[in-house]
């Protein structure tokens, strides 16, 4: 139960900040980080992935309202969701799946993991959200300047709030 609340609260202090501080930031005029994103990669890996499209979508559809992207967020969302056990698995290995992972933090996982969970991840959310958004490949250069913009400051935001709040997981395991 302790855990449900948690992760409740993480959720909502996550998509207040997106909502009220992170969807106003445009750094260099295209980088804006999507630190919502964060509430998602830290769902246990073993919920049913039933549960995690469902979740991805709400949180997606949050954004949207917010941001008034008319379902770019929920597509986005739901879309690294399906991807995400893929992703912990291939990165976990081939021999064992979830079994010593509850979420995908610091101590647990180490860094390299951690770093490339949160690339490849934020980079499957914001190509599609970058391009479902601008629906067009006119200016692609800019476009793809853009998308590297936002996938390396989401990844740095991510990767900085990740090991401020858990930084001393590995001596308590």
């Amino acid at each position: 139960m302790n855990n449900i609340i948690s992760n409740l609260l993480r959720f909502i202090i996550l998509l207040i900040v997106q909502v009220a501080i992170c969807q106003h930031i445009c750094l260099f005029g295209y980088m804006s980080p999507a630190l919502f994103l964060l509430a998602l990669f830290l769902l246990p890996l073993e919920l049913p992935l039933s549960l995690q499209y469902l979740i991805g979508f709400a949180t997606g559809f949050v954004v949207d309202s917010f941001a008034h992207t008319l379902g770019v967020s929920t597509f986005s969302c739901t879309l690294m969701m399906f991807f995400r056990p893929y992703i912990a698995h291939l990165l976990n290995g081939s021999n064992n799946k979830f079994e010593n992972i509850d979420r995908p933090v610091p101590g647990v996982k180490d860094f390299r993991w951690i770093f490339l969970y949160t690339l490849i991840l934020t980079s499957i959310y914001q190509i599609s959200a970058v391009m479902l958004g601008t629906m067009t490949f006119r200016n692609f250069g800019h476009t793809l300047l853009v998308i590297l913009g936002n996938i390396f400051f989401t990844v740095f935001v991510i990767l900085c709030v990740e090991y401020i709040f858990y930084p001393r997981l590995k001596n308590e395991i």
